[in-house]
């Protein structure tokens, strides 16, 4: 557990439109350990899922990562070919898409599009490969596997697709898997369903998990550690309590005021983050959270806020936590400037 499976620095990925560069992401730099699961959270825009492609090398055009290293196994793969990072895909690294309907094959059954996967990665007989699908469907827990693995992906229910997904991610026992708003469109029954799951796979293979949702309530409970996006860049980092019990950036805690809470005792409202994102064609120079934050200050607006640490493992980008910023509930008194990544003088 000790050695890190992914290391992410200063990932930056832009989309070339006729109107102009979105820079979608502006420096991210995170990093994952073996079986570790880890939550993305943010708002639409944030660059959350921009992230995950950009990992997977699955930008389509005119998106391009510019400037940034991403190790797996501390093998660079932001340089490899079209062709290396294929075997890479599905077999190290794999994903599920937000859209099940939208990402099976409707012409091809669940099952060859599971032996797909299977046969391109693994030296098996076709036989052996089909045998393998049906573990799969069995181990996602879909009923009858020796039946349904000849289904059409119209003949499955949306919950059963995203385990059919799940299945198609997993059968080559990837070290990552990449989970892009896997429970978006489920009802909540299902999306439970999904989620223990998940949790349960990791637990059984040991696979590391990236989990990439809007919905903080969504990685409670499956993952240890959490990042929370804003603008393209990374606003706070910290463990599950650290997010939910210690938030440090303004964000973070309107992300958290906007959740409902079942063992409340009180009628509360929710309340909503005023204004909207920043435009990324024309980002902000100094914290991408200023324009809606009730703390801003005028430094906020000039320069764009290094880390600073809170703790162990707790990074959080805001100005509020600078020794001489004026103090703020929820704010230690002191903290220790950790990696800077704007101008600060």
């Amino acid at each position: 557990m000790a050695d890190k499976l992914l290391e992410v620095k200063n990932l930056k990925t832009s989309f070339f439109t006729h109107v102009g560069e979105v820079q979608a992401v502006r420096g991210v730099d995170f990093d994952l350990k073996a079986g570790e699961a880890l939550g993305i959270v943010g708002e639409s825009g944030s660059g959350k899922s921009v992230t995950s492609l950009s990992l997977m090398q699955l930008l389509q055009y005119p998106g391009t990562i510019k400037e940034g290293s991403i190790l797996f196994e501390g093998d660079e793969i932001v340089t490899k070919s079209v062709k290396e990072m294929r075997r890479i895909r599905g077999n190290d690294i794999a994903m599920i898409f937000q859209d099940p309907m939208t990402s099976l094959n409707p012409v091809y059954t669940i099952g060859d599009q599971i032996m797909e996967a299977i046969l391109e990665h693994q030296d098996v007989t076709k036989h052996q490969a089909r045998e393998k699908a049906i573990k799969m469907l069995e181990l996602v827990g879909i009923p009858s596997p020796e039946k349904r693995i000849d289904n059409y992906p119209h003949e499955f229910s949306g919950g059963m697709r995203q385990r059919a997904m799940i299945a198609i991610a997993l059968s080559c026992e990837p070290k990552l898997l990449i989970a892009d708003e896997p429970t978006t469109a489920l009802d909540v029954t299902i999306q439970a369903q999904i989620l223990e799951l998940m949790k349960e796979l990791k637990e059984k293979i040991n696979t590391a998990i990236i989990l990439i949702t809007h919905d903080l309530g969504v990685v409670a409970d499956l993952c240890s550690r959490i990042i929370v996006m804003y603008g393209g860049l990374i606003m706070e980092e910290g463990t599950v309590e650290d997010i939910f019990y210690e938030p440090k950036h303004p964000y973070t805690m309107g992300l958290l005021k906007s959740v409902p809470k079942l063992n409340n005792d009180k009628r509360e409202r929710l309340v909503p983050i005023d204004g909207t994102p920043p435009d990324l064609i024309k980002p902000p120079t100094g914290c991408p959270f200023y324009a809606r934050c009730q703390y801003s200050m005028k430094i906020c607006q000039e320069q764009q806020p290094p880390f600073f640490s809170a703790g162990k493992g707790h990074r959080s980008a805001c100005w509020l936590m600078h020794e001489d910023a004026p103090k703020v509930e929820g704010y230690s008194k002191t903290f220790k400037r950790e990696v800077s990544h704007g101008t600060t003088d």
